[in-house]
């Protein structure tokens, strides 16, 4: 899939993609099943989420707790491989900050992945003008 790019963005464009992929998911889980059910139990009395002695409440737990420390540390993988590839490909610093952004904000790392990736295919598939 991008066999056809030149070697100096290949590498940037497949890591980049790769951490987006694997940061959205991890904060998809995080954020629409962790985080809801640890702190369900604010807006429910539904018995499994009871603080402390639920399962649904034990499970949300687990997920923020360990989820949450993966998704940053993660993250900031995700920061180096965003910031390599916009250096490559000579990328503006709002287009940039956007992509950067984006690995916060549930399913919009999946967004910008399919963003940064057209503009790059885009971008190297151009003629050069004469």
């Amino acid at each position: 899939m991008t066999d056809d790019l030149p070697e100096d963005l290949r590498t940037p464009l497949r890591a980049y993609r790769f951490m987006a992929t694997v940061v959205g998911l991890l904060l998809v889980v995080l954020c629409l099943v962790g985080l809801p059910l640890h702190y369900g139990y604010l807006v429910s009395d539904a018995a499994w989420l009871a603080q402390g002695s639920g399962g649904g409440y034990e499970a949300g737990e687990f997920i923020s707790e360990y989820l949450g420390v993966a998704h940053g540390w993660l993250y900031m993988i995700f920061l180096f491989c965003a910031f390599w590839l916009s250096r490559r490909a000579d990328w503006d610093i709002p287009f940039t900050a956007v992509t950067l952004v984006c690995g916060t904000v549930p399913l919009l790392s999946f967004w910008a992945e399919h963003r940064a990736t057209e503009r790059v295919r885009t971008e190297v598939h151009e003629p050069l003008p004469a």
